[in-house]
């Protein structure tokens, strides 16, 4: 897991109430797939234009703080976090690792999951998770 230096998502994110803002998590893979735009080619340098996307924009429809997760596997691990958006590289297989995340959030904390692939969201809905399409996330 890289470490931002205190981005959204730690203690001094938390509201006047101590609560932990919205995560979202966004599954990178599927999302930079979800547009033949020639990712394939440089899938690494597809996460990075995603995420400095994400971090420059935020998510669209929500508003105030929130915690980005953006999570990679395979070619693209390795690429760093920046202020704003935490990228982890899973281990594993990538859906494993967010299925993790979402299970090991407070369970009063709105949890949102970018994804279109229909196992993992049912995998993480079953854990209290949103889901939403890639949709969510891609430039209109």
């Amino acid at each position: 897991m890289e470490d931002t230096g205190g981005p959204k998502g730690t203690d001094e994110s938390r509201d006047v109430d101590g609560a932990a803002p919205p995560l979202v998590i966004v599954d990178a893979a599927n999302v930079v797939g979800s547009v033949p735009d020639g990712w394939w080619r440089d899938r690494r340098g597809a996460v990075e234009r995603l995420r400095d996307r994400l971090a420059a924009e935020g998510v669209p429809g929500r508003t105030g703080p929130v915690e980005v997760v953006l999570v990679v596997e395979g070619a693209a691990r390795g690429v760093e976090s920046v202020p704003g958006v935490r990228v982890e590289s899973a281990p594993g297989s990538g859906d494993d690792h967010m299925v993790e995340l979402v299970a090991g959030a407070a369970r009063d904390r709105p949890i949102l999951v970018v994804t279109a692939d229909r196992e993992l969201r049912r995998r993480v809905t079953e854990l209290g998770a949103e889901v939403a399409g890639p949709r969510a996330v891609r430039p209109r």
